[in-house]
């Protein structure tokens, strides 16, 4: 597991009282966690597979009915 206590955590200004999300980048990955909990589970995605995810969203591929 990588050790995360000095992870600069970003929250996107698009956040509401519903809920977000908080990111870190650290050397070649990102770590995403639950903004309201910050003792939640944190997920690690390689550079690569933020980058699909990220592509995606923008395409449109995880746009609700």
């Amino acid at each position: 597991m990588q050790d995360l206590t000095a992870a600069a955590w970003r929250t996107s200004t698009l956040c509401d009282l519903n809920g977000c999300v908080e990111v870190a980048l650290l050397d070649g990955k990102v770590a995403v966690r639950d903004a309201k909990d910050k003792a939640s589970p944190i997920l690690l995605f390689t550079a690569r597979e933020w980058e699909a995810f990220t592509g995606g969203v923008r395409a449109g591929e995880f746009d609700l009915p």
